[in-house]
């Protein structure tokens, strides 16, 4: 996992902060009561599944989307505060660039667009691709254009980078060496990121923190290695009649599964575990899957991620 620091951005040490934010569609709710926070300086991931909420978030993050409901802060100062457009840049699939544009035009437009632009950085990104800035976007491969998308992004220096699975489109190569651009880049300068991903060994090993969206609620946020910790799978017999162990009422069950006489369950530790039963790390993907397949499991934040009820409240 990445061991980032956390900046100091503008005094605030919250890269986003939401209280109560929703959004409603006619359909219904696509947000609700979403409250949480993530530190600045952190690689996060963003999950979840189709229709949870994860674009809708990313949308009211970028403006693209009105919140209906509560408010999201980014480094302490309002999503809609004019101000805050030239701190963060966001890279969605569709990688709007200008087909008929050259690739040195492309950056030329960024340059133009943006008073913090890194003209050496986006540069370093293109050529470390062999992306020949004469080529016009409309004949790059995708994976050469999402790296001049990464250019525009990285070039436009931002405190927070928000991604919308914007390598769902690339083949396994082209992700792993974009995956490492990221990573490399976003140390280097110590870029906050929110990263909508359903590649979940992806985001176990990009992300050290996590937003697990499921409903338009949020179900688990915080650091990746304190939420796996707090998790165990733990495997034994059945009783009698098909009832659990009673010791397993001492935690926070999960999920479980029952196959003739054995049980397996994931379970959130609430102490030390004892019983007659095998236990066992489970591996983030296993912990992310039975999150999501049981949305009756209360949420869990770090107290990281926990928002300020305190002006929640006065809110």
């Amino acid at each position: 996992m990445p061991d980032m620091t956390t900046p100091d951005t503008a005094g605030s040490p919250w890269a986003l902060e939401a209280q109560g934010l929703g959004k409603k569609y006619r359909r219904g709710w696509a947000l609700q009561d979403c409250s949480f926070r993530l530190p600045a300086g952190r690689i996060c991931g963003l999950v979840g599944p189709n229709g949870a909420g994860k674009s809708t978030l990313l949308g009211i993050a970028t403006r693209l989307v009105e919140g209906t409901t509560g408010e999201l802060r980014m480094f302490g100062v309002p999503v809609d505060s004019p101000g805050v457009m030239p701190r963060y840049a966001f890279l969605g699939q569709e990688k709007a660039l200008f087909k008929r544009f050259t690739v040195a035009e492309t950056l030329r437009t960024g340059q133009e667009l943006n008073p913090r632009w890194d003209q050496a950085a986006a540069e370093r990104i293109v050529r470390a691709g062999d992306v020949p800035l004469h080529a016009r976007i409309g004949t790059l491969s995708g994976g050469q254009r999402t790296r001049v998308a990464f250019a525009l992004a990285f070039g436009k220096r931002p405190d927070l980078l928000l991604l919308d699975e914007p390598m769902a489109d690339l083949d396994p190569l082209a992700r792993d060496e974009l995956s490492a651009l990221l990573m490399a880049e976003t140390a280097e300068r110590g870029t906050s990121v929110l990263m909508s991903s359903h590649m979940l060994t992806e985001v176990e090993d990009m992300c050290d923190y996590l937003l697990v969206v499921s409903g338009g609620r949020i179900r688990m946020a915080g650091e990746t290695d304190e939420l796996m910790a707090r998790h165990k799978l733990v495997t034994g017999a059945v009783g009698e009649s098909g009832e659990l162990p009673a010791g397993l009422a001492l935690h926070t069950v999960v999920e479980t599964r029952t196959t003739g006489r054995q049980f397996n369950a994931l379970i959130r530790t609430e102490g030390p575990v004892h019983g007659d039963w095998r236990s066992m790390e489970p591996s983030l993907e296993e912990i992310l899957l039975a999150c999501l397949r049981s949305p009756e499991a209360p949420p869990l934040l770090t107290p990281t991620a926990q928002p300020d009820r305190r002006a929640e409240r006065a809110a």
